[in-house]
């Protein structure tokens, strides 16, 4: 027995809690594009979640546990006439805008989808905004949600840069869940110690497996995982104003702590790595490169390591719609990425399992010209017995090329390229598509089409007068920060 054996001596908090409290006490975000990019998720977001409405299998998880519950100065869930407590709201929010697959993205090392955070975001900005007016006090404006979202999304994506959680088996939802405790402590009034104190407890809470979002045992968890997340961290952060210590050691403290039990192994040969090794790597400050960079899904309701695929597809629809039954295989080049994650053969059992096969994707853009939401229904397979024909002529080869700028920081590129060859010997040309519509490179063409989205999506719900309403304040970046809260999410409650 050591000298010092059973010695107590409570640490300082951990470099990485410490460092993510500082950021977002004190952090001022200067960048004009953040905020116009933030405007942009948004109503992306929200969009998505009303979107998400049309299918009974996200909508029967929504509403109140207690059926009829009606919570005073409650945050209201857009597109329903909930009022709730603003944990459950957090967690209706996010399910609803991840349900589709159809959010913004970050791929790095690990990979997620950073609006998911605005459950956790909004349904807490909307409550404390009904209570303080209710006191007579001013509400939260929507300049502060644009200033949480640019600073959720930059926790969860440098977090995500070099530090690949999936590699241990752990979901990507662990981020969302720091994130939005850290902002969400903040909004809540919290000081740089509460939300050390608060993040701390978001890391040792206990962490999603993948395994809901993998074959065979892919499933409709996957679509509300998030909302789960955001809504944790709401319910964290609200415990800790209470009053509730932290544990500054939650990730470095030895046998007990987040990196020695969650962070100790590499799935490529399943050995111990040297103490040093068993940590974050962070290599750069935060600030607001996440939101400038971030990945919308314009095109396609699919996962965003298909969205090139599926492009390359609906140029080749012409060429092969009238041909199908002379196809002999199809080649799919793309990255390691896609192949870990979304590449599967076999039966595919529910939406779920459907949504992340870049085979099945590809297969109904190659057919139809194009892919939605309801193309993954189980009704729409059923039907449609030639896309499983397709898939199984499918040949998924890694380019080392698209593997390696899939990595580079100056490229992020999400490359995939489709070709198709035919029983007498001819065959389509290669479309080769590098950065898909959503990316930063390609901003310009893209943010026209996601304004369009958004107010397609809002048809779904709304009458059209309504619906310019709503889009005359979302495009107007001005009027839209100095709105209060509660008067944003009320242009989008039954």
């Amino acid at each position: 027995m050591t000298a010092n054996a059973g010695l107590n001596i409570r640490p300082e908090p951990d470099q990485v809690l410490v460092d993510i409290a500082e950021y977002v006490s004190n952090f001022e975000i200067r960048s004009d594009a953040a905020y116009d990019t933030a405007r942009n998720c948004l109503i992306d977001s929200v969009g998505c979640g009303l979107l998400a409405l049309r299918f009974p299998e996200c909508t029967k998880h929504l509403g109140p546990i207690v059926p009829g519950t009606i919570v005073r100065n409650g945050a209201r869930v857009p597109g329903t006439a909930y009022e709730l407590d603003p944990v459950k709201a957090a967690w209706d929010i996010g399910a609803m805008i991840r349900w589709l697959d159809f959010n913004d993205t970050w791929l790095a090392a690990e990979w997620g989808h950073p609006s998911d955070n605005l459950g956790g975001i909004l349904a807490v900005a909307d409550y404390l905004s009904r209570v303080t007016l209710s006191m007579g006090k001013a509400a939260m404006t929507m300049r502060e949600v644009l200033t949480a979202m640019i600073k959720a999304y930059e926790i969860q994506g440098v977090l995500a840069l070099e530090n690949a959680f999936n590699r241990v088996g752990l979901d990507h939802v662990v981020l969302v869940k720091v994130a939005s405790t850290a902002v969400v402590t903040r909004m809540l009034g919290g000081t740089k110690q509460q939300i050390i104190d608060a993040v701390s407890q978001a890391w040792v809470d206990g962490q999603s497996l993948r395994t809901y979002r993998h074959a065979p045992n892919a499933g409709s968890r996957k679509s509300w995982a998030a909302g789960d997340a955001t809504s944790r961290a709401v319910r964290l952060a609200m415990i800790t104003m209470k009053g509730e210590m932290g544990i500054p050691g939650a990730l470095t403290a030895p046998q007990w702590g987040f990196y020695d039990v969650l962070f100790s192994k590499t799935n490529a040969d399943q050995k111990i790595k040297p103490e040093q090794d068993r940590q974050f790597v962070i290599n750069q400050p935060y600030e607001s490169y996440v939101m400038e960079n971030i990945l919308f899904k314009i095109s396609f309701p699919a996962e965003f390591h298909s969205q090139t695929a599926c492009e390359a597809a609906v140029q080749l629809h012409p060429e092969v719609k009238n041909r199908l039954d002379e196809i002999e295989k199809i080649v799919i080049n793309t990255h390691e990425s896609a192949i870990r994650i979304i590449s599967k053969t076999g039966p595919l059992a529910n939406p779920a399992d459907r949504d992340h096969c870049i085979q099945y994707m590809v297969a109904v853009c190659l057919i139809f010209g194009d892919l939605v939401a309801e193309n993954y229904e189980d009704e729409f397979h059923a039907a449609h017995p030639v896309i499983d024909t397709l898939r199984k002529k499918m040949k998924i080869i890694e380019d080392a090329r698209y593997s390696k700028e899939y990595l580079d920081p100056d490229k992020r590129s999400i490359a995939n390229a489709v070709q198709v060859f035919f029983q007498d010997g001819s065959h389509s040309g290669k479309i080769e598509i590098e950065y898909p519509l959503g990316h930063r490179r390609r901003r310009e063409e893209g943010i026209p089409v996601l304004e369009n989205k958004f107010l397609n999506n809002l048809r779904t719900c709304f009458p059209e007068q309504r619906c310019q309403a709503i889009m005359r304040v979302c495009l107007n970046a001005k009027k839209l920060e100095a709105m209060p809260v509660n008067e944003f999410v009320e242009l989008f409650v039954l």
